[in-house]
């Protein structure tokens, strides 16, 4: 007993003194702890390998919506630059303006023309603040035949040049629209009677005549006025005559054939002063159109206030002061609205 004591004795000084040798007691407890350790290890990376997975998944995800995102930018860059093409936001255009310019309205009928016409008569000038667009010019003629009265003749060529607008149309329309609005204006004089119209071949794109008898206490008016377009150009001829102090009416259809006639001269000194043909205040030949016809729309334009300019041209009919202001020497003022 006293033996085995000591023997136990020693172990445990052993123990206690010689930390780096393992007794058996030691060694079993190193190796549980070893085991515990390599649990513990597998353990955490058991556990750690799912988050790695949802990592590598989250990652994978994201790289698809920044692909997908990438090409979604791309297509909006694409259609952006698209979008933005000059070609497809190009302003509307309008097709240009035949005519650039206008004769001298007093210029635009020969010498011989005006003298049959209007025999001895001054021209005068109408105003104008832009001549390039808009002219006139009136003749005022009294044949004196003493007791036997008196021829009265009143002559004027109005000019309105119509210029291409982005907004508003090409100028030949809008001198479409002013030609219709100017045939019915002549065919609405108040107090006309007898009113007729007919196309005028041979002159300018479109021309009609409107003819009526106007009576006044000066006397029986005949009234001629003759519309023509020739492109971007309205040409307004106004011819009147009357027999007065007891003179005889004049012929209506010889008035009608010398309306016509200047009409023709106006439109050819409109193609002469833009370089084509000659111009009719110059002795040349009248340059023919179409058949003259007059369009479907000769009744006044329900847009001509918003697309035209106003008319240049002044009216036709006499005044009730027709006798002082033949015997005067000058033109009866307007009654009929232009």
């Amino acid at each position: 007993m006293q033996r085995r004591a000591q023997r136990d004795d020693q172990s445990d000084r052993t123990d206690r003194s010689e930390p780096g040798v393992l007794t058996d007691g030691g060694d079993r407890r190193v190796r549980r702890a070893s085991r515990a350790g390599g649990v513990n290890r597998a353990l955490a990376a058991a556990a750690a390998l799912p988050v790695l997975l949802f990592a590598a998944a989250c990652s994978s995800d994201s790289g698809s919506d920044d692909s997908a995102g990438s090409g979604g930018t791309a297509q909006a860059d694409a259609g952006g630059s698209s979008a933005s093409d000059p070609s497809a936001s190009a302003a509307p255009t309008v097709q240009a303006a035949a005519f650039k310019a206008l004769p001298k309205a007093c210029a635009t009928l020969s010498a011989k023309t005006l003298t049959e016409l209007v025999p001895k008569a001054k021209a005068k000038q109408g105003t104008s603040t832009d001549p390039q667009d808009r002219a006139s010019c009136s003749w005022s003629s009294l044949d004196n035949n003493g007791v036997k009265g008196s021829q009265f003749r009143w002559l004027n060529v109005s000019l309105l040049r119509f210029e291409s607008d982005a907004t508003r149309g090409a100028g030949d329309r809008l001198a479409q629209e002013y030609y219709a609005k100017q045939v019915g204006d002549a065919q609405a004089v108040a107090g006309a009677k007898g009113t007729t119209s007919q196309a005028v071949p041979g002159t300018g794109d479109q021309a009609t005549v409107v003819r009526y008898d106007l009576k006044k206490k000066e006397g029986a008016f005949k009234q001629q006025t003759v519309v023509t377009r020739v492109e971007n150009v309205v040409v307004t001829v106004d011819y009147n005559g009357a027999g007065l102090a007891g003179d005889k009416t004049p012929s209506a259809d010889t008035l009608v054939k010398a309306a016509e006639k200047a009409a023709k001269e106006a439109v050819a000194s409109v193609r002469a002063a833009n370089g084509e043909g000659s111009g009719g205040g110059n002795g040349g030949a009248a340059s023919g159109g179409s058949d003259g016809k007059p369009s479907a729309s000769a009744s006044p334009s329900t847009s001509s206030k918003a697309s035209s300019a106003p008319s240049a041209s002044p009216s036709a009919s006499p005044s009730k002061s027709a006798a002082k202001a033949a015997a005067a020497g000058a033109s009866p003022s307007a009654s009929r609205k232009s």
